[in-house]
């Protein structure tokens, strides 16, 4: 029987790639195994378009990656590989709003060395003479936009791989997976391979590939066309190639192929592919032509494109392409599994798929990426993430493949998703809902039932809405539910010893205390934040964010020692919180449920047990507001009953219900940070401005590796003067021209009347008072280093 340290299913770029970047990090025991010809997938139809766009800056970090890659291998006189780089690339938009997000991601890029520019409709046009100015306002200019061949760059990848001692099994269809304590056993058709880690990247297989493991992915393949023309004049006497085009507007995009156009359509008569099963004998395949299906978009093209109408199409491809249910890769660990790791749902694989090798090949060998890798994790989505749910998003985003995401904007496709008891009764009450791992999760009450959010990156209506909700948890008591809270129980007889290990936090350790702690990767830096309580009878509780529901329960499993006594129970769906804040809200409290609940006897950072009326609760005198607040943890089949109880006892005291965006001011406010926006795997507490919950003596995973780090970069918060508008997360930071900084989070601080903003910065610039220069809209405003708590910093209102 043959043995490898990895095994990679898959032959289209995402598995080369990874192939490849292993090698470069040492690991050359590696085979890649292809069920026929390298890039018979997905990979040979791409329209192999290489962006450095991102929408965050771990994304465009991996184009970079790419793109440099790329180059290198272009340049490569043993192998080279056709790449046209730098023809430049064009976003279109014609409207205020779309030029503001472009403004912001210009900002975005220059924080990662990437430089954009935000260009008018003549410029366009001057740029790119073949597109017609009617109805544009600007776009946003790539310079390294570019194309390249992708069965070139894959053989190219391969060879490379091989030529460092990895092999590539061609012809080799992979029949099962067997799972091993201390790996997997791979088998073929052509035999078994025993291996410590096994990769899928088995593009629109994947979910064949998945099955064999028992799982499941989030991904669906959406049928995609593009066509290519004759020969254009115009582009033949144009003396430069065409520059990459990209529109919002009519949903298409184009580059120059040979001396014609390649054109291609995100049509809204759009369909899925593969959902009932797939040919074995699919590869190398494409579906039928159909272009009756795209000409409500081609007419669009033809207006921004007039030269479209005068020319003849020599061929048609209509081919698979993979979508993830939020249309981002997934590139990770994969949730419930030890040793195994995916590569899927790559959408635009070839122009990106050289960085999320790179990133894989990092998270295997090294057990994080240099960069935060959330935006990627196949442990991102919750319990709810099935395919069908996936194929709904995946038309959606198909369909609107170039409109960016504006801030607080959640599409309707698969909506509601998760919902609880509750979500009908805010609905009646006029909630308008965010979307969280799938939760519907009040985000703010609307003035009238008609009202409509304006999503732009400016602040709007709904800001002063939001601070009236504040106003009222200020003044008197506000009532909200936050569902979906990540909820498990811990016990065994050795987990003390496992809390001290995966914890550098102290841990409660009396009965009726909870505190707030942080658990560290082997690399020092922040892994994830957990609310810990110990209540009456020696029950402790684990609390995180809604989004950890896959990932934490994920790690800590995997840090169970063999031979270990620790149990993992989850709560996450036999529970909702509602969370009642104010200075009124202890007499609110004190009204429905029997018992002291005075300071002292209830003292701030207290769990206990009590009756809601006849509801069984867990009560935790905690807040994210920064107001005396309480957490009342409901089992989820009394959940009405307890908010009726609530709402009737709150009616004598002004109580009014509040959302998540007036949390997110509320915590912005007190210093407070939010998991995977403030707190990330690139830095360590101390970084983070955490040094107060690391405990001294370490004997915690991660604490010779937090010693012998050196501290470069500092969390802080700032007060920006712009009352137009609050930074975006990866705005840049700037100190006499020169970055120095990112925005991690920001919003309008409604209590202190001041737009507030957090980030990392370098560590010199951190000291209070530093004056910076922060971009707001694309535009620098200027800035301070204030102390993190601007609200109540003696923390008084909370202990009341």
């Amino acid at each position: 029987m043959d043995h490898a340290r990895v095994v990679i299913i898959g032959g289209g770029i995402a598995g080369c790639a990874t192939l490849y970047e292993l090698t470069q990090m040492g690991w050359t025991d590696v085979i890649l195994l292809e069920r026929d010809e390298l890039t018979s997938g997905t990979t040979w139809h791409s329209a192999a378009q290489v962006t450095n766009f991102g929408m965050n800056q771990t994304m465009i970090g991996l184009k970079s990656h790419s793109i440099a890659l790329y180059r290198d291998l272009a340049a490569d006189p043993d192998y080279p590989v056709g790449y046209h780089y730098g023809d430049g690339g064009i976003r279109l938009a014609n409207t205020e709003a779309q030029m503001d997000g472009y403004r912001h991601f210009a900002s975005l890029a220059a924080g990662m060395g990437v430089e954009y520019e935000v260009i008018d409709a003549a410029e366009c046009a001057r740029r790119h003479p073949l597109i017609s100015t009617e109805n544009l306002l600007g776009g946003l200019w790539d310079p390294h936009d570019g194309d390249i061949d992708p069965a070139q760059l894959c053989q190219a990848l391969a060879f490379r791989a091989r030529r460092a001692g990895a092999t590539v099994r061609r012809f080799c269809p992979v029949t099962g997976l067997t799972e091993k304590p201390d790996g997997w056993i791979v088998h073929t058709e052509k035999g078994d391979i025993t291996c410590e880690i096994v990769v899928n990247a088995g593009g629109y297989r994947c979910n064949e590939v998945a099955a064999m493991m028992g799982v499941t992915h989030p991904v669906m393949s959406m049928e995609h066309q593009y066509f290519v023309t004759e020969e254009i004049p115009q582009i033949v006497d144009a003396g430069h190639r065409m520059p990459l085009l990209r529109c919002p507007i009519s949903d298409y995009y184009s580059r120059q192929e040979k001396t014609g156009l390649l054109v291609g359509f995100y049509e809204q008569d759009c369909r899925t592919w593969g959902m009932d099963g797939i040919d074995p004998k699919f590869s190398n395949d494409l579906c039928p032509d159909d272009l009756d299906r795209v000409m409500d978009v081609l007419e669009g093209a033809f207006e921004r494109m007039p030269v479209l109408q005068e020319v003849g199409i020599k061929r048609v491809v209509n081919g698979p392409i993979t979508y993830s249910m939020d249309g981002a890769p997934l590139v990770g660990p994969i949730p419930g599994k030890r040793n195994a790791f995916c590569i899927v749902g790559l959408r635009a694989g070839v122009g990106e798929g050289g960085g999320h090798g790179w990133l894989l090949a990092q998270q295997i060998v090294n057990g994080e990426a240099c960069y935060d890798t959330w935006g990627l994790d196949p442990r991102r989505f919750g319990r709810h993430a099935s395919v069908e749910l996936t194929a709904l998003r995946a038309i959606e985003d198909y369909q609107n493949e170039f409109r960016f995401h504006f801030p607080h904007e959640h599409r309707p496709s698969g909506r509601p998703a998760r919902v609880t008891p509750l979500t009908g009764v805010l609905a009646a009450e006029g909630a308008e809902f965010t979307v969280v791992n799938g939760w519907e999760r009040m985000d703010f009450v609307k003035p009238t039932a008609d009202f409509e959010e304006e999503h732009c990156f400016r602040y709007t209506a709904v800001d002063d809405i939001v601070a009236t909700e504040v106003a009222a948890v200020q003044k008197a008591v506000g009532l909200t539910e936050v569902n979906g809270f990540t909820r498990l129980t811990l016990g065994g007889a050795d987990l003390e010893a496992f809390l001290d290990r995966v914890i550098c936090s102290r841990v409660p350790r009396r009965a009726g205390r909870v505190g707030l702690c942080y658990l560290l990767n082997h690399h020092g830096c922040i892994k994830s934040e957990a609310t810990v309580a110990r209540l009456p009878g020696g029950e402790v509780w684990y609390g995180a964010a809604a989004a950890a529901e896959i990932h934490d329960p994920d790690w800590l499993r995997a840090q169970v020692a063999p031979g270990e006594d620790v149990t993992i129970t989850d709560l996450t769906t036999s529970h909702v919180t509602l969370v009642l804040a104010g200075p009124k809200a202890r007499a609110v409290l004190a009204d429905v449920a029997r018992g002291d609940w005075s300071a002292n006897a209830f003292p701030w950072l207290s769990a206990r047990r009590a009756e809601l009326g006849q509801v069984p609760v867990v009560v935790m005198a905690v807040s994210f507001s920064g107001e005396l607040a309480y957490e009342i943890h409901v089992p989820v089949e009394q959940s009405l009953t307890a908010w009726t109880c609530l709402r009737a006892a709150g009616a004598a005291h002004g109580l009014r219900l509040f959302g998540a965006r007036a949390v997110e001011s509320m915590r912005l406010e007190k210093g407070f940070r939010h998991w995977k926006a403030d707190l990330i795997t690139e830095f360590d507490p101390y970084e983070s401005g955490l040094d107060r919950f690391v405990r001294p003596g370490g004997g915690y995973i991660g604490a010779e590796a937090l010693a012998a780090r050196d501290q470069k970069h500092a969390f802080v918060t700032l007060r920006v003067d712009a009352e137009h508008a609050a930074p975006q997360p990866g705005d840049r930071i700037r100190q006499n021209g020169s970055i120095v900084g990112t925005v991690t989070s920001a919003a309008r601080g409604h209590r202190v009347g001041a737009t507030l903003a957090m980030g990392f910065v370098d560590a010199g610039k951190a000291s209070e008072g530093t004056d910076l220069m922060v971009d707001v809209v694309g535009l620098p405003k200027p800035a301070q280093v204030v102390a993190p708590c601007q609200y109540d910093p003696e923390f008084a209102r909370l202990r009341a």
